[in-house]
């Protein structure tokens, strides 16, 4: 998904590009691969509090494997193809030629000093914080609501604390209800 928001990026208006230099968009599309990474560690085990730190690692992984997909189709295309011919991406782009030729360059984006390379490493610091917040409030609240449940268990089941002087520490055996078809004992009634 964000390999294709990278190669098709080019496609969008230039007043979305335009706006805030690209980030916003972006920046946007790493909130959204980390709303994805949430939901679904999310709904495999809400409880779990190991999910939270693995959700924050796939979403900045997600992030950065999009970022290189999408970087090394792009410049494998660009390399292909002839100055005159280079237009906006197409799904013609999208080969295996294209990413193999592409991929050796794609990296150079992390390799880069950090004042250059800043903002691919922001959207994957987004994202992986983002992941790791949502989990994080996913689990805290269905752990409480767990928590909230047990004891409302327990206090319906707890034995009272007060008991009159003369009361049995075990309450009586409740005694069956008759029916109808049952016989009656003349003697007892």
């Amino acid at each position: 998904m964000l390999g294709a928001a990278v190669l098709f990026q080019t496609r969008l208006p230039a007043a979305v590009i335009a706006f805030g230099n690209g980030h916003p968009l972006s920046l946007a599309s790493s909130l959204v691969v980390a709303l994805i990474v949430a939901l679904a560690m999310g709904a495999v085990r809400p409880r779990s509090i190991l999910l939270i730190p693995v959700a924050a690692l796939y979403a900045g992984g997600a992030m950065a494997a999009g970022q290189i997909v999408g970087s090394s189709i792009m410049i494998g295309s660009t390399l292909r193809t002839p100055p005159a011919e280079r237009g906006p991406a197409d799904l013609s782009d999208i080969t295996l030629d294209n990413f193999s030729a592409g991929l050796p360059y794609a990296p150079s984006l992390y390799r880069d000093p950090l004042s250059v390379s800043w903002a691919a490493w922001l959207y994957i610091a987004v994202a992986a914080l983002a992941a790791l917040l949502l989990l994080t409030l996913r689990v805290v609240r269905v752990r409480r609501a767990q928590r909230a449940q047990a004891a409302e268990a327990e206090a319906e089941s707890a034995e009272p604390e007060y008991r009159a002087p003369f009361e049995p520490a075990q309450a009586p055996t409740p005694k069956p209800t008759t029916d109808l078809f049952t016989p009656r004992n003349p003697t007892k009634d």
